[in-house]
C-alpha cells in the first residue's frame, strides 16, 4: 500500500508517475470508504485526486503553502499531509474538520469554508513572504464556480497588477454545487473548446523566431502583433490583460502533464494562473453520473451510491420549496433568487415551473441581495433563498438596499442553528444577531414544518423586509393538512398559560422546551410554553404580562446569546422597568464544533434534559435570594 509510506508531501518526490497514479486509486477507495461511512464531500474531493498529488510533489517544501477554496475538494491533502490514521475521524466529534483547519495541521496554510477567499489569501500569504524576502510558492486552488464570488475578482485584480509570484490553479469542472451559470462559465467553457490554444500559440512564436535577423526582435516587441495573433486563437484574453500568465486548458487528471507544468510555473516569478479541466467524482461511477447529489452527501452504500438514510418526514427545504411554486402559480409577481444552490435550497421545482421568474446568481450573495432589492424596488415579491451562513456574505447589502429603503425582500433562510458535521463554517448560529439590530426586518422562525407555509405566505404579505429561518434536515413529521393558528405580525402563538415558569421559545427549540416543561411538571413545578414565531418585532404584549405573572423567564434558542432573542427579552424588560428573573438559554460566545446535530444541542445545553436541569438550579437561586440565604 503506497498510502501507508506517505506522511506528509515529500514523501511523493521519490515516486514515478505510475506509482503516483497507483496512489490515487487508494485515495479513491479511502475517501469513498469514509465519506461513506461519515458523509462529506465526495464528489470535489474525488476529482482534485490527481491535481493534488502533482501539486504537492512539485510543491512539497516546509514553507509552500496550499489554500483550498472553500475546502470541499482537499480530502486527498488530508490524507498525504500526516491525517491518514486519523481520517476515519473526518467531520466526526473531536475528529478532524471536513475542511482545512489551521489549528488541525501546519499544512493547512489557511482556514476556509466559504467560497472565493482563496486568492486573496494566497495573495496575503505570498506579500508576507515577499516581505521577508523569501521565495517559497503560495498556491491558491479554486474552482470556476467559486471564482464568480465578488472577493475572486478583488483578489484578481490586486494580484495581477502586484506582479507577485503567485501561482492560482483554476480547478475547472463546471460545477459549484449546482450547475453553473453566468457569463463566466460561457467563457471557460469556450476556453475549453479551444485545446489547440496552447499549441497555436506556440506555434506562432516559433514561426517570428525562425524570421532571419529580425524574428527575435519581433517577438520581444511587437506587443500589439502578438494581442492581435492572440485574440484571434481564444475566445478572450483577460487573465493576461489583467497580469497574469495563463497555461492551459490542461487535463487536471494527467498528473505527468500537471507535474510538467507545475516545474515550468516554479521557474517563473510572476502570477500565473493554471487552467486545468476536472470531472467532479472522478472515479466513482454514482458520483460522476449525479456530482450535484454527491457534492456533499449523507452516508451511503459504497458499491451501488445508494443513500442509507431512513425514510423521514418531509424536509424544511423541501416543504419551503413546494410552498413557494405554489404561491407563484397564484401570484405572477412573486420571483425567486439563488446563489449558486437551487437544489440545496429547495428552488429545483419553481425553476422548472417559472424559469423566467427564477434567477441563480452564482456564488454571489451580496450581489444576489441588492439584485432581490431592485426587483422588489420593480414592483416583484422576491423570494432570495441562501443558507444561514452564506446570508453573512450579504450583510451590508440587506442592511443598505434592502433595510435602508424599506423593500419588501423576504429571505428564506435555510440550515438556521446547527447544522452538524459540516462544523463552525456552516453553523447558522449568528443570523437572529446580526439581522435584529437591523431597522425595518422582521424575523421569523417556524415552530415546524407545518408552519413553513404558514409564515412564507405571512412574509409575503407583510410588504416589508423579512427573514424565516429554519433548520436543516426533516421536520417533526406534522400533519401538512392539519389546522394551524394563522401568523398575525408580532405575535407568538401561546401553547399554555398556566404556571410558575414562562418558556419563550424560538423555532425548532419548541420541542425541547415542552419536553422540559413537562420534566418540571414531574418534580412540581408548573411551567407555560410560548412559540414566539417572530424574533422581531416581539410579542411584548406576552413578555409584559408573563413578567407580572411568572416566577422566570426563560428564553430558549438555537443561536449566539449575545445580540439574539434573548438579548432582545433582556432589554425590553430593563427598559420597561420590569424585573422579572430571566435565563437565557442559546449559544455561548463560541464557535460550536462539527458533530452530529444531536451531540451538538447536547454539548450546548439545547436539550430537553439541560434546559430542566438549568431552570431547576435558576429557580434554587432564586428561592435562596428569597429566603434571604
Amino acid at each position: 500500500m503506497l498510502l501507508e509510506k506517505i506522511n506528509e508531501p515529500s514523501d511523493l518526490k521519490n515516486l514515478s508517475v505510475g506509482e503516483l497514479n497507483a496512489l490515487a486509486a487508494e485515495i479513491r477507495a479511502k475517501i469513498i470508504s469514509v465519506v461513506s461511512q461519515n458523509g462529506g464531500h465526495l464528489a470535489p474531493s474525488l476529482g482534485t485526486v490527481e491535481l493534488t498529488l502533482a501539486l504537492e510533489s512539485v510543491f512539497s517544501g516546509k514553507r509552500d503553502k496550499i489554500v483550498w477554496d472553500v475546502g470541499h475538494q482537499a480530502y486527498t491533502h488530508k490524507l498525504i499531509t500526516g491525517r491518514r490514521d486519523k481520517f476515519s475521524t473526518l467531520r466526526t466529534m473531536g475528529g478532524i474538520s471536513g475542511f482545512p483547519k489551521r489549528s488541525e495541521s501546519p499544512w493547512d496554510a489557511f482556514g476556509v469554508g466559504h467560497a472565493s477567499t482563496s486568492v486573496s489569501a494566497a495573495l496575503g500569504l505570498a506579500l508576507a513572504r515577499d516581505l521577508e524576502g523569501e521565495r517559497y510558492q503560495v498556491t491558491a486552488v479554486i474552482g470556476d464556480g467559486a471564482l464568480t464570488g465578488g472577493e475572486a475578482f478583488e483578489a484578481i485584480n490586486q494580484a495581477g497588477a502586484s506582479g507577485t509570484r503567485l501561482l492560482v490553479v483554476l480547478n475547472d469542472n463546471e460545477m459549484s454545487i449546482d450547475k453553473n451559470v453566468g457569463a463566466l462559465s460561457a467563457y471557460f467553457n469556450q476556453i475549453r473548446t479551444w485545446p489547440q490554444y496552447n499549441r497555436a500559440k506556440k506555434d506562432v512564436e516559433n514561426i517570428l523566431l525562425s524570421i532571419p535577423k529580425i524574428g527575435g526582435r519581433v517577438l520581444k516587441t511587437a506587443s500589439s502583433l502578438k494581442d492581435g495573433v492572440k485574440s484571434l486563437l481564444v475566445p478572450g484574453t483577460w487573465f493576461e490583460e489583467l497580469g497574469f500568465s495563463y497555461i492551459g486548458p490542461l487535463d487536471g487528471h494527467n498528473i505527468g502533464l500537471i507535474i510538467d507544468a507545475l516545474r515550468r510555473v516554479k521557474e517563473l516569478n510572476e502570477p500565473v494562473i493554471l487552467h486545468v479541466h476536472t470531472v467532479k467524482g472522478k472515479g466513482y461511477a454514482p458520483a460522476e453520473r449525479s456530482p450535484d447529489k454527491f457534492h456533499g452527501i449523507g452516508t451511503f452504500d459504497p458499491q451501488t451510491g445508494a443513500s442509507r438514510s431512513k425514510q423521514t418526514p418531509p424536509t424544511y427545504t423541501q416543504v419551503f420549496g413546494e410552498t413557494l411554486a405554489n404561491l407563484a402559480a397564484k401570484d405572477k409577481d412573486i420571483v425567486a433568487i439563488t446563489a449558486a444552490m437551487p437544489a440545496g435550497t429547495g428552488l429545483t421545482a419553481f425553476r422548472a415551473k417559472y424559469p423566467a421568474r427564477f434567477f441563480d446568481v452564482g456564488i454571489a450573495e451580496g450581489h444576489a441581495v441588492t439584485l432581490a432589492a431592485a426587483l422588489a424596488a420593480g414592483g416583484k415579491k422576491p423570494v432570495l433563498a441562501l443558507y444561514s451562513t452564506f446570508a453573512q456574505r450579504g450583510y451590508d447589502q440587506i442592511l443598505h438596499d434592502v433595510c435602508l429603503q424599506n423593500l419588501p425582500v423576504v429571505f428564506a433562510l435555510d440550515r438556521g442553528g446547527l447544522v452538524g458535521e459540516d462544523g463552525p463554517t456552516h453553523h447558522g448560529a449568528f443570523d437572529l444577531s446580526y439581522l435584529r439590530h437591523i431597522p425595518n426586518m422582521t424575523i421569523m422562525a417556524p415552530k415546524d414544518e407545518g408552519e413553513l407555509p404558514l409564515m412564507l405566505e405571512a412574509a409575503l404579505s407583510f410588504n416589508r423586509p423579512t427573514a424565516i429561518r429554519y433548520p436543516r434536515g426533516a421536520g417533526v413529521g406534522v400533519d401538512q393538512n392539519a389546522p394551524c393558528a394563522p401568523i398575525e405580525l408580532g405575535r407568538a402563538e401561546v401553547i399554555r398559560e398556566a404556571g410558575d415558569v414562562g418558556f419563550l421559545a424560538v423555532g425548532a427549540t419548541l420541542a425541547a422546551a415542552t419536553l422540559a416543561a413537562a420534566k418540571l411538571s414531574g418534580v412540581g413545578i408548573t411551567a407555560a410554553v410560548a412559540n414566539m414565531r417572530f424574533v422581531k418585532p416581539m410579542d411584548t404584549e406576552l413578555i409584559s404580562r408573563w413578567a407580572k405573572e411568572k416566577k422566570l423567564l426563560v428564553t430558549v434558542e438555537e443561536n449566539v446569546l449575545i445580540g439574539g432573542f434573548g438579548s432582545g427579552v433582556a432589554e425590553f424588560l430593563l427598559d420597561n422597568g420590569l424585573s422579572a428573573p430571566l435565563l437565557r438559554l442559546g449559544i455561548g460566545d463560541e464557535f460550536v464544533a462539527q458533530g452530529k446535530r444531536g451531540e451538538l444541542l447536547e454539548l450546548v445545553g439545547l436539550t430537553a434534559d439541560k434546559i430542566f436541569r438549568r431552570v431547576e438550579e435558576k429557580l434554587k437561586k432564586i428561592d435562596m435570594v428569597s429566603n434571604g440565604a
